[in-house]
């Protein structure tokens, strides 16, 4: 097993040839140092090489290579475990996102904080986050709020919930593994799990409030959005009211052009695939670098200064999602914007270039709604055409996930909010589940 110093300068080219190819790394491990697995990249260098037009490009080199990383990641041919014993945000999500294990401990704080910056979520953002259940990663990526704690583990960005004083035990047993397999490495981890405990805080993104998120961010325009928190906000359900209140508020922090932008990219990069996600990233960062919003620097000034500042309204321009019109969100799209005309293209080895396909982030974490969903319709491979009650539907799960922690409370939860129950005769003896497709208001 080897652990990976999380520098992208350094690990690239140990990635691409000598550990992939040596017979003495059974297992990559990720960790960090300190309080952080990593807590994202140098901004403050890039918006300065980027605002020099000599230096500029050494900006747009710091997205390729990072995302290039990242591709990699997701390719390689040795199982790679990613602890997040800490704070993972920015381009310490990109290092994790794409591993099939990740860990969550009591000290993990995720968030994709860039519209925060005036930027755009990257480092495969667009990919992962429209992969998560229902409008959970529209939620993160708009507002860059923090997911804490188990909360990572449940909402599926990890796969797995361990107690940070099990973890320095863990690595000594991947260590010593000597048939490294990705089952082997499932059953190791899965020992070392917790079960939640009573007086852990609840999950906030369930229940009524989860039909809330995903009912107003169902949409693809960010004004529709805003118009369905405001409603949201004045509801009779304290629970939802305050959410949205809270999500209004934060999200009129937040620059109106990188809001756009983040949202046009999440939609884009659920039909895409991983390599075609970061290409289109890394269109929307050199456009970024080479001018086209003044937000990415103007929202970089506003984090390091002074406590006052960072709490305050950056001057955001365009200072209002009316004055975002569709021409500027073009910019960081269209192949005909001038912003893009110096845009690089990823450099993938040419064997890996097609690998993404084997890439199955979700195998190892909770079910999802979409695998629930599948087996609720009959559609699921492992299931069967007629309809299932919720015994049988938990059980389901547990035979396929293997008895893993929070997989009853996961099938559970999406059941109160997604599933009706049908009883045939009426009499109790036929009693199944539908599911319900349209998303209604909560």
């Amino acid at each position: 097993m080897l652990w990976m110093n999380l520098c992208w300068r350094c690990c690239v080219p140990k990635l691409k040839l000598e550990w992939s190819a040596s017979e003495l790394c059974g297992t990559i491990v990720g960790t960090g140092v300190g309080r952080a697995f990593c807590a994202g990249g140098d901004v403050a260098s890039v918006v300065e090489n980027a605002a020099n037009p000599e230096t500029r490009a050494q900006a747009v080199d710091f997205f390729k290579r990072e995302f290039e990383m990242d591709y990699i990641l997701a390719t390689l041919k040795k199982p790679y475990v990613a602890v997040l014993d800490g704070h993972t945000m920015g381009g310490g999500v990109g290092l994790a996102a794409h591993a099939p294990f990740r860990i969550a401990t009591e000290n993990t704080n995720f968030a994709m904080p860039e519209t925060k910056i005036g930027y755009c979520p990257d480092v495969g953002g667009s990919y992962f986050m429209s992969r998560l259940d229902g409008e959970v990663g529209t939620y993160l990526a708009l507002t860059g709020n923090m997911v804490k704690g188990r909360h990572v583990f449940e909402l599926g960005f990890a796969t797995h919930y361990v107690p940070s004083r099990r973890i320095p035990v863990l690595l000594d047993r991947l260590s010593a593994l000597e048939n490294a397999h990705a089952s082997v490495i499932n059953n190791t981890v899965e020992e070392f799990v917790a079960e939640r405990l009573p007086e852990e805080p609840p999950l906030v993104l369930a229940g009524d409030v989860r039909r809330a998120l995903d009912f107003a961010f169902r949409h693809n325009a960010v004004e529709k959005i805003i118009k369905d928190l405001e409603v949201l906000a004045k509801h009779t359900s304290p629970a939802i009211s305050q959410w949205a209140t809270a999500t209004l508020q934060a999200l009129h922090l937040r620059s109106p052009t990188s809001l756009k932008v983040a949202l046009k990219a999440i939609r884009q990069g659920k039909s895409m695939t991983l390599l075609q996600a970061l290409d289109m990233e890394l269109k929307i960062a050199t456009a970024y670098c080479h001018g086209a919003s003044p937000d990415f620097a103007t929202g970089v000034r506003a984090v390091l200064g002074s406590k006052e500042t960072r709490a305050a309204r950056p001057e955001w321009s365009p200072a209002t999602l009316e004055g975002v019109s569709d021409n500027i969100v073009s910019r960081f799209f269209s192949m005909t914007s001038p912003y893009l005309s110096t845009a690089p293209s990823l450099s993938i080895p040419e064997h890996l270039s097609s690998e993404v396909g084997t890439h199955k982030p979700m195998k190892y974490a909770l079910p999802t709604e979409d695998e629930i969903g599948a087996m609720v319709r009959g559609s699921h491979t492992a299931g069967g055409a007629t309809g299932v009650s919720l015994d049988e539907l938990v059980s389901s799960f547990n035979n396929i996930r293997q008895g893993k922690v929070g997989v009853k409370e996961k099938v559970l939860e999406v059941v109160r909010r997604k599933c009706e129950i049908k009883d045939n005769g009426g009499d109790g003896n036929f009693v199944w589940l539908k599911w319900k497709h349209q998303v209604d208001s909560p």
